[in-house]
């Protein structure tokens, strides 16, 4: 699965969505933050953030981590992730308690 994908998708339909002006991703130390330019309030991006990100991971094994991170006039900047969830997916055969053939 390549995550650039979903990246662009998210972004491109972000961008799209009525009242936001820009919004882009800058990695910094391998942490990915959404740049929001809107005049929509901080509530409404979020709504609009997690709809978006929610319609990228549809039909994909994924969830994701939105944390506002700061403000300034009308730049907002979150911590956005996507990623795969930590549970076994198999069996490995060693009769493990969490096994996924337990699993109802």
């Amino acid at each position: 699965m390549d995550l650039n994908v979903i990246w662009d998708f998210f972004i491109e339909h972000l961008n799209a969505e009525e009242g936001i002006d820009e919004a882009y991703v800058k990695w910094s130390a391998g942490i990915p933050f959404i740049y929001v330019r809107s005049k929509k309030g901080k509530r409404d991006i979020e709504y609009s953030i997690k709809k978006w990100s929610a319609k990228a991971m549809r039909g994909k094994r994924l969830h994701s981590d939105t944390i506002f991170f700061r403000e300034e006039e009308s730049l907002y900047v979150y911590r956005h992730r996507f990623y795969v969830p930590q549970e076994k997916m198999f069996c490995c055969g060693n009769l493990c308690v969490d096994c996924v053939r337990l699993k109802q």
